[in-house]
């Protein structure tokens, strides 16, 4: 059956966390972290996050500060009472107005992409309920059909029933669906179990034995759609 509808993660897929407002919550707090540094960090960090144990044992939340922490180790920067105190401003305003509000350039670019092939573009992610005002606010909500936020539908990757919900509500098939998302053990082992093609969003080609399609950009998945529709 050809493809047509991708779901898409949001977090590290379509938006980042503004490393600069981390980087200026650390140095209220004297800690010296660059963006830059933070950002270069961000990719192996998330990689240790991404074990099938770590994923069991605790929910998205958990999994969000711990993430912070890890990029901050992989960055060279001791964990500290300084840190933590940081941490916990950015979780405040994480909580109204979502610290994932950085949107690479070629993100518009690659979702005009998609849709240039006739695809359905349904947001499937992990969130606190404040997604869709992150999206609103950004100019981002219209360039989907859906938006699912985890924290309305009170279940979340990787249960296969957060899946099932977009499926239904979308009027999408599993069959004709793939799912975009940059943690394997909550992306791609959620969207397999719900029956949907799973796709790796892998920017810094950390996966190289992963079982499933890899990408780098939206674009490339456009590119891939086009040839299993081919």
């Amino acid at each position: 059956m050809p493809i047509q509808t991708v779901f898409l993660d949001a977090g590290g897929v379509l938006v980042w966390p503004n490393w600069v407002r981390v980087s200026d919550a650390l140095r209220q707090h004297g800690v010296d972290a660059p963006a830059a540094t933070l950002a270069a960090a961000e990719p192996a960090a998330k990689k240790r996050l991404d074990s099938s144990s770590l994923v069991q044992a605790t929910n998205d939340h958990q999994r969000g500060w711990t993430y912070f922490n890890l990029v901050l180790e992989q960055a060279g920067i001791a964990l500290s009472d300084a840190t933590d105190a940081a941490l916990r401003e950015l979780n405040a305003y994480h909580q109204q107005s979502n610290l994932w509000e950085s949107m690479p350039d070629d993100v518009p670019r690659g979702l005009a992409a998609l849709r240039a092939c006739g695809l359905r573009l349904v947001v499937v992610s992990n969130a606190n309920g404040r997604l869709h005002h992150l999206f609103e606010r950004i100019g981002l909500l219209d360039a989907f059909d859906y938006v699912f936020d985890s924290h309305h539908e009170g279940v979340e990757k990787p249960d296969p029933r957060y899946f099932e919900i977009a499926l239904a509500r979308s009027g999408a098939s599993a069959a004709s669906t793939v799912h975009v998302g940059d943690l394997y053990h909550v992306d791609v082992v959620g969207a397999r179990a719900a029956g949907i093609l799973p796709v790796l969003f892998d920017v810094a080609d950390l996966y190289p034995d992963a079982d499933c399609r890899r990408v780098r950009s939206l674009t490339e998945v456009a590119a891939a759609c086009t040839e299993w529709n081919a």
